[in-house]
């Protein structure tokens, strides 16, 4: 009897087991549009209705990895000029 591998895309979780996607996007400030996006496409089963949820995540995560982008240039100028 062979038995088939499991699903790459099988991404259940227990109860108590925290989602690493919902953490990552729970550090960005964006949970809330995030969840208001799955709301909407839950609702809909369209992503083309929902397109004002998508524009704000989107506007939201775009403004979080510039910010991100320059803590680090700023982290790597100063650790080179002290070094």
């Amino acid at each position: 009897m062979t038995s088939t591998p499991p699903s790459p895309h099988n991404r259940s979780r227990s109860e108590d087991e925290d989602d690493p996607v919902d953490g990552m996007i729970s550090r960005t400030g964006c949970a809330e549009l995030h969840y208001a996006l799955q709301e909407c496409m839950a609702e809909h089963q369209d992503w083309r209705k929902c397109q004002t949820e998508v524009q704000k995540f989107k506007e939201c995560m775009t403004t979080y990895q510039n910010t991100r982008k320059v803590q680090l240039l700023k982290q790597r100028t100063s650790a080179t000029q002290s070094a």
